[in-house]
């Protein structure tokens, strides 16, 4: 990654606090803004895929690299997942810079589990750092963001809250929720010049590869290893820059060289009954009514089922 000219430079200037930018897609959004002239709050506390405390500091390599590249750059170990410590992770950027244009929510763990057998603590850890962790951080800057009538918010969902997936019933309802957040965000902060998107990143990382293989998936998890984190990079870019102006509460996954936007949701089809509804009118006229529009039970692998080109 090196810095590019003036001309191609789309966040020139621009301050981006990017959570979880230690490793991964997030390490890849914090190079690439810093290469398109932005600076940065690198914020990762060097945890496990599953939240243990760990002793490393990758923040700090990922600083170090944008410094040699002639951009700027911060660190920042404190935790999304608490009120207080995402109040420093936006204070960071007002101390360093002196202002905040962007906040990319990308910290993440993982503790997948059978429903039946996932623990409260497994739940509440994960639910805290991703949907807790997106508002603390939005919360936080939010303020910051109406007082300059302007600011950009790009959020990580997953297939596995948009779609489904075995064995992540904290992450998927996660995920799910940030999908809600962010549009809240946008209707909310609209009035203010403040955009709210959401990125459903395919790539392979360390989240993806701490996944539980099943001989089913062995093949697809080969396959996935070829999508690196460097391909979401660049609609990141795009969403928190001008360019993307009038890009607000979407949704869009990224998946090697395809660029989706995905549906929400939305009324169907429907069934009226004048005199009112009984548990047996509903089993007699709106189940066969409706039944042929129902969703399939499905998870990621069975919608997105060709291999990445």
């Amino acid at each position: 990654m090196t810095l590019g000219n003036a001309a191609t430079r789309a966040m020139e200037n621009k301050v981006v606090v990017v959570t979880g930018a230690g490793r991964g897609i997030g390490r890849e959004i914090a190079l690439l803004m810093a290469a398109h002239g932005a600076k940065i709050v690198v914020n990762d506390t060097g945890v496990s895929v599953s939240g243990d405390p760990g002793s490393e500091t990758p923040g700090d390599e990922v600083v170090a690299k944008i410094v040699a590249q002639g951009g700027q750059a911060v660190a920042s170990r404190d935790s999304v997942a608490e009120w207080s410590s995402a109040q420093r992770i936006i204070e960071t950027a007002m101390d360093s810079y002196g202002s905040i244009d962007c906040v990319v929510n990308n910290a993440g763990i993982l503790r997948d589990k059978i429903f039946h057998q996932m623990s409260p603590e497994d739940w509440e850890a994960v639910v805290r750092v991703h949907l807790f962790g997106s508002f603390y951080v939005s919360r936080a800057a939010s303020g910051r963001f109406r007082e300059k009538n302007g600011g950009t918010f790009v959020h990580m969902t997953s297939a596995s809250g948009l779609v489904g997936n075995f064995g992540q019933a904290n992450y998927s309802a996660a995920k799910l929720g940030i999908v809600a957040l962010s549009k809240s965000i946008a209707l909310d902060m609209a009035r203010y010049g403040v955009r709210s998107n959401c990125i459903c990143p395919f790539a392979w990382s360390r989240m993806v590869g701490s996944i539980p293989n099943t001989p089913d998936q062995e093949a697809r998890l080969a396959k996935a290893k070829s999508v690196t984190p460097d391909t979401i990079a660049p609609i990141a870019v795009f969403l928190a820059s001008d360019a993307a102006a009038g890009v607000t509460g979407q949704i869009f996954a990224v998946r090697l060289n395809e660029v989706f936007v995905m549906s929400q949701p939305r009324p169907i089809r429907s069934v009226h009954r004048s005199e009112g509804w009984t548990q047996e009118a509903l089993a007699e006229h709106m189940l066969p009514t409706l039944k042929s529009s129902f969703s399939p039970l499905d998870r990621s692998a069975d919608v997105f089922s060709w291999d990445p080109v």
